[in-house]
């Protein structure tokens, strides 16, 4: 009776030779319980000035809760929690970017001016550089392989699960003698603590920013769905436009994806697909006067980043770090100090010194240490304290993930080569 009951939340998977029994749950129950996180996480940082303060993402605090409280569960040996997220977890992914990229216009890089383009791609080679030189000095240090030392660099701090994932294999190849998976198990556990680490350093670098220096937000800077000062409509016939415009773009994407993940020596994620189809298209609707829906496809980015990093942080399973968090741990305690320091005296001031130079030094902690998301979850909750910056909301983010994505892969072949 309770197998048949159970059926219906998920499947059941008995343990073999003393493995711990694991109960899968299906999707449907997996957004449910997503959701849960999303209110637990608003209900928890509404309740903490500190959380607020150091304006530290909803999703991400009950996320952490959620996947310790699941670990323990494992951990003690009654029962391995799973969830069905992949489709969920890609969908949230590339419609929020594709939503990011939509929100590129180029009156908002004339805004910005060249110089500020500039700094950030510069911002962003070096980092990535100094990521990987300062984990291989590490590694050897403490006597650890240099291409596993790179899989805690770079590849997973600026690169996250995605790159990681891909270089794995690639340094398994290079030198056969660590094992087979190694190098894959040690950039995705990396990448895995690299997401906490971005979201939780982020929000502090910007509040110590923004209150040494008296920063204030400009209080005429207002998102583009509110600039005219009216209260944007949303009704249901706009809403489910602005929804079958975003799955039509973010479809066009795909071709674009194809053509930059076969460019030789670069792995493309499949959001940059996304990201460079929404830019595209916004610009060719806004030059064929077609009404762009901009408020309605703010609401989508919104929802679809929320129940991303839900999905992302409740299913970490922390109990997979345990054979990997001696010298990785060093390593990404070192990556995690440095990018705390590189955001403070060189995003800072690289980005102007200014109120929106310290949203976008938060946001570097987050794809420096994790991701796009989390960049882009880190500015959102620093803006929500602290007051909003256009520039820092729909370039940053956006335009520094372009351009990991873009040495990231290469500088990585070249300097795994060389060590």
């Amino acid at each position: 009776m309770l197998s048949t009951i159970a059926s219906y939340f998920g499947t059941f998977k008995a343990g073999e030779n003393g493995a711990v029994s694991t109960f899968q749950f299906e999707y449907l129950t997996t957004l449910g319980l997503a959701a849960i996180v999303i209110f637990l996480g608003r209900a928890i940082v509404k309740r903490s000035r500190f959380l607020r303060k150091y304006a530290i993402p909803a999703p991400v605090v009950s996320g952490i809760i959620f996947s310790v409280v699941i670990s323990c569960i494992k951990a003690a040996g009654i029962i391995g929690f799973t969830f069905d997220t992949k489709i969920m977890k890609d969908l949230c992914q590339n419609l929020f970017f594709l939503c990011v990229g939509y929100g590129f216009s180029t009156s908002l890089i004339k805004k910005a001016g060249g110089k500020l383009v500039m700094m950030i791609a510069v911002a962003a080679v070096v980092l990535i550089t100094l990521q990987d030189i300062l984990g291989v000095v590490v590694g050897n240090a403490i006597g650890l392989n240099p291409l596993l030392a790179l899989q805690c660099s770079s590849s997973s701090m600026s690169g996250g699960v995605g790159t990681a994932s891909a270089f794995g294999p690639i340094f398994e190849k290079m030198d056969p003698s660590m094992g087979e998976g190694m190098a894959t198990t040690v950039g995705v556990a990396a990448a895995t603590m690299g997401n906490i680490m971005g979201s939780l350093i982020g929000g502090p670098v910007a509040a110590y920013l923004i209150t040494h220096h008296n920063l204030k937000s400009d209080p005429n800077d207002k998102p583009e769905s509110a600039a005219s000062g009216k209260l944007p409509s949303l009704n249901n016939e706009r809403m489910i436009t602005a929804f079958a415009m975003s799955l039509l773009f973010a479809a066009l994407g795909m071709p674009i994806y194809m053509i930059l993940d076969n460019i030789p020596m670069i792995s493309m994620p499949k959001f940059i697909g996304c990201l460079f189809a929404g830019a595209i298209c916004r610009n060719v609707c806004e030059a064929a006067g077609v009404d762009t829906h901009v408020p309605e496809f703010d609401a989508i980015e919104h929802m679809f980043l929320e129940l991303y990093l839900a999905l992302v942080l409740m299913t970490i399973d922390i109990t997979k770090l345990a054979p990997v968090a001696g010298q990785m741990g060093i390593i990404l305690l070192a990556q995690a100090i440095f990018m705390a320091v590189f955001a403070i005296f060189v995003s800072y001031n690289m980005f102007g010194r200014d109120y929106g130079a310290a949203v976008m030094a938060g946001g570097n902690c987050g794809w420096g240490c994790g991701s796009g998301p989390n960049a882009v979850a880190n500015e959102k909750a620093i803006m929500d304290e602290y007051g909003y910056h256009n520039v820092a909301w729909v370039l940053y983010p956006s335009w520094a993930v372009i351009c990991d994505d873009i040495y990231n892969p290469i500088f990585l072949s070249i300097f795994s080569n060389f060590v």
